[in-house]
């Protein structure tokens, strides 16, 4: 499963016929069970497993679920479906380690055998190194999303609660008279992920799809696999663009302060939501921190400020996965516009 969840329209026309199939009485009660999705090794294999040395051997193997997959000795981070071919010059043991939703680790061995040689087995992995630039700023460059339990239906548990909050993570207050910013959603709600619209900023980070950074020397580029959105975000410092269009991504200014990429952005529309539910006015303002606190994590801070809506500026803070077995945020077209509550059972 490459995928954690589909777009919302074909998680509940499939959801009738998988949920009969795996014993579940209706939609809400299977993919409230998704927290419960594990990684599995469903293929790991080495033709011929008995060679001669030097002799070209295939490695093949197929993962489902996972958030990152490696092969030991010499190969390293791998897709989660591929194939390798190795020429190894003694019998040799090629260890697979997966890494699962909720801190899963799967481990799974294959043994070539060059008969008459000393074997030899990986030894325990040391940690990678955060990769640099030419110019010594770490790259964040990668494919990376939340974890995201849950159920797009009514009534079931939140699809977009992602990792553990962290400790720099604040509720946001409203203003006395400020209620009619909070968003309440009917039974037949679809939800903001329905209608195709951008999610906007610090929300895109929560939708259930991957997104990707390409870091160069002067700028970063950060691509939403939903709904096929994108922002360039200068990093050499300097203002915003004077009195900017309102946009659902807003003008965004990079600098690095250290080894942390600091966004500051501004010129929103009043359109999207921000995380918790809570919509916004033009005067959104929004400080992002990304940092690469090790090889596979990436911790990102978003200050959020908003006078005409909240007393005091608040903050998200998370730790996102790096999804080693992605190289790019794949096509997405939404179908724009669709009436999905017909959809949902009474």
């Amino acid at each position: 499963m490459r995928r954690y969840v589909l777009a919302t329209f074909l998680l509940t026309l499939s959801g009738t016929l998988v949920a009969q199939q795996r014993g579940f009485s209706n939609d809400v009660n299977f993919y409230t069970s998704t927290p419960g999705l594990r990684a599995r090794i469903a293929k790991f294999t080495a033709e011929p497993a008995t060679s001669k040395a030097g002799q070209p051997v295939q490695l093949e193997w197929l993962v489902e679920n996972p958030m990152g997959v490696e092969i030991a000795p010499g190969i390293g981070a791998v897709l989660a479906r591929g194939g390798r071919q190795v020429n190894p010059q003694q019998t040799t043991t090629y260890v697979m380690t997966v890494k699962g939703p909720g801190n899963q680790t799967l481990t799974q061995e294959v043994t070539v055998t060059i008969p008459g040689t000393t074997p030899l087995r990986p030894a325990v992995s040391a940690t990678n190194e955060i990769p640099k630039m030419p110019d010594g700023k770490p790259n964040l460059t990668g494919v990376y999303n939340m974890i995201f339990p849950g159920s797009f239906f009514p009534g079931g548990a939140p699809m977009n609660i992602s990792n553990t909050p962290g400790p720099l993570e604040t509720t946001p207050t409203l203003k006395p008279g400020a209620e009619k910013f909070r968003v309440v959603r009917g039974p037949n709600d679809a939800g903001q992920s329905a209608d195709c619209h951008p999610p906007g900023v610090p929300q895109a980070m929560y939708s259930p799809y991957q997104w990707q950074i390409v870091q160069g020397l002067d700028q970063v580029v950060i691509l939403y696999e939903y709904p096929g959105a994108f922002r360039v975000i200068p990093t050499t410092g300097g203002p915003h663009q004077p009195d900017p269009d309102p946009t659902w991504y807003g003008d965004a200014v990079g600098h690095w302060e250290g080894d942390t990429l600091v966004v500051d952005t501004i010129g929103f529309n009043d359109k999207t939501e921000l995380p918790g539910g809570y919509r916004h006015t033009e005067a959104l303002h929004v400080v992002e921190r990304f940092r690469r606190v090790t090889f596979d994590h990436l911790e990102y801070q978003a200050t959020i400020e908003d006078p005409n809506v909240f007393a005091k500026p608040w903050m998200v803070h998370r730790t996102l996965p790096l999804r080693t077995d992605l190289q790019r945020v794949d096509e997405f077209i939404c179908e724009n516009n669709r009436d999905y509550s017909v959809l949902f059972k009474k």
